[in-house]
């Protein structure tokens, strides 16, 4: 049976002959041959629904069309992809759609990569021959993260399904028929949105989308009465951001996004890879505490993904001692800046507004935890996703692929490699077991002959759980490291298996977050991932413990016993 489904096949799209595979969609045989058929439903990494229909094609000997994502292609099919029948009934299914789609272009942070839009112009469409159908549908909002405009919504329901099938917390629904139909929240008390935003990153239209700040940010930079303005840079939207600028996938544009901030008339641009590297001063230490105390709560996780903690904050508070007290990069970076670095620079922290730059959209609800807060203010002030800063750099008319590199800033340095495996499924694991691994060796008795680990390959990769035993200087180590919110349940069935757990609740990490550049599917991602390890070998320094830097502005928060305000935080439990 397998035989067959790989056999190759001949097909014709267009009047020219194809080769494929027994098996695949026309929709995959014609993209793979760079033939435009237009879809707005179909995602890669979710099961094939057919509900736009812009899809359709013409196949010789069938007496009606056929959607190309759902249709197998068959040995000597003749395909049609712009024939006047699939002419009309696309046009048709596209001025249907925009008519239950209320445009609200000017200030959508999709506007410059809308497949909609382009669509309408691709093919002359006059978008108002049909009266709107849902002008006077809702917006629901989700914390100060996510909402889902139900005034756009095309009904494909892409939303539903990854917060169902991948995610699994079954948050949003689908009522009504017909035109009639909406996607909503579930009313039930035991279910609750953890921001994760994977809705968003699968919604072709913008209905799901990100809370949006980048209106405050534009406000901010034109007021600056007096403020320092800081924006920070998370690891993994280096290596995505290109996409929206030509760049090919996994290029690392950390210097062309300091130039565009620069541009956009930032004071300062800082590397959150600093504050990775902070964070894995944290979390070794915390790690190798906990293994040496017996009455210390085990396995330890991790907590910077916020997407995560707010699952189990509100899912499984029982297991909150299990967290790491770490703060997260961004956090532990804007916390620094409104203290070691203000005072090195002389600067009222109430004078400093930081703004990140994010992957995620459930960073966005991470910067208003109240208990983050240091001497009454916000370690960050706005959070910006990717797109949201690309948009603004589109908006500002900035020529981001000829961008020159310019100087980011004074005091900190751009982090280690092993900050910038951050933004990958493993690279919090990694990074924190290069420092470990150093400590250990550095504190052993065979001192002069052991060999701290840098790469810990055993945790890479795309597996929805990564299980493995480490060794280090004789101190077996069990760790997994979940892969996608929607494997955790996997992995808490036997929570006592493990010493140390990593979660991140999008599939690959931030690399593929909430907040990320659209298109994302999962070979994108994996093409990212290539990216950021690609970028980690070619830094100097690759380990936490070596970036002098980070170990002066961590030693520093100490011996001036601000460690619990910068450096650590607590957990609380919540209620829909």
């Amino acid at each position: 049976m397998s035989k067959e489904k790989n056999k190759e096949i001949r097909i014709k799209i267009d009047g020219k002959s194809y080769k494929c595979v027994s098996g695949e969609k026309i929709l995959d045989v014609a993209k793979r041959n760079n033939i435009f058929i237009p879809s707005l439903c179909h995602h890669s990494d979710l099961d094939i629904k057919a509900n736009c229909r812009v899809c359709v094609v013409e196949i010789k000997g069938y007496n009606r069309l056929m959607t190309s994502c759902s249709t197998i292609a068959c040995d000597g099919m003749e395909v049609f992809t712009n024939s006047p029948k699939v002419k009309l009934s696309r046009d048709t299914n596209l001025k249907l759609i925009f008519s239950t789609h209320i445009e609200k272009c000017s200030d959508c942070s999709s506007r410059f990569n809308c497949d909609l839009l382009s669509l309408a112009r691709r093919y002359g469409l006059n978008i108002a021959n049909f009266k709107d159908r849902k002008s006077k549908r809702k917006t629901y909002k989700f914390s100060n993260s996510v909402e889902i405009d139900g005034s756009q919504c095309i009904d494909c329901q892409n939303c539903v399904d990854v917060c169902s099938n991948v995610q699994k917390i079954n948050y949003l629904k689908k009522t009504g028929k017909g035109y009639k139909q909406e996607i909503v929240p579930t009313e039930d008390e035991n279910i609750e949105c953890i921001y994760c935003g994977q809705c968003t990153l699968h919604c072709p239209v913008a209905s799901a989308q990100e809370q949006y700040n980048w209106d405050e940010v534009e406000n901010i930079l034109a007021n600056k009465k007096g403020k320092k303005l800081i924006a920070m840079i998370a690891p993994s939207t280096r290596i995505s951001i290109g996409e929206m600028f030509g760049f090919p996938y996994g290029y690392n544009a950390a210097d062309q996004m300091v130039g565009a901030l620069k541009k956009l008339g930032f004071d300062e641009v800082v590397d959150v890879n600093f504050g990775a590297d902070v964070t894995t001063l944290v979390e070794a230490e915390e790690l190798l505490e906990r293994l040496s105390d017996k009455k210390a709560k085990l396995p330890m996780i991790t907590s910077c993904c916020p997407a995560w903690v707010k699952y189990l904050e509100f899912y499984r508070p029982d297991l909150i001692p299990h967290l790491t007290s770490s703060r997260s990069p961004q956090i532990h970076l804007g916390g620094i800046i409104k203290t070691y670095w203000a005072q090195k620079k002389n600067i009222k922290p109430k004078d400093i507004v930081t703004v990140s730059i994010m992957p995620c959209t459930a960073k966005k609800f991470e910067s208003r935890r109240p208990e983050l807060k240091i001497n009454g203010l916000y370690p960050i002030d706005e959070v910006m996703t990717v797109r949201e800063l690309a948009f603004l750099i589109k908006k500002n008319g900035i020529d981001f692929k000829n961008l020159k590199k310019v100087k980011s800033n004074d005091l900190f340095n751009d982090g280690s490699g092993a900050a910038v495996i951050y933004g990958a499924s493993g690279g919090v694991m990694e990074s924190a077991l290069r420092t470990a691994s150093h400590i250990i060796c550095k504190g052993s008795n065979k001192a002069k002959i052991c060999h701290s680990r840098l790469e810990f390959k055993e945790v890479r990769g795309l597996k929805g759980v990564k299980e493995v035993s480490i060794n280090l200087d004789g101190n077996k180590l069990n760790i997994a490291v979940v892969n996608g919110i929607g494997n955790i349940k996997e992995v808490l069935s036997k929570l006592k298996k493990y010493h140390y757990i990593e979660v991140m609740a999008c599939p690959g990490g931030c690399i593929g977050g909430g907040g990320q550049i659209i298109p994302s599917s999962m070979d994108i991602v994996q093409k990212r991932m290539e990216g950021l390890y690609s970028s980690d070998k070619k830094e100097k320094v690759r380990t936490a413990h070596d970036n002098q830097v980070a170990v002066e502005a961590f030693n520093w928060i100490k011996s001036n016993k601000l460690s619990h305000k910068v450096l650590h935080t607590k957990y609380v439990s919540r209620k829909k």
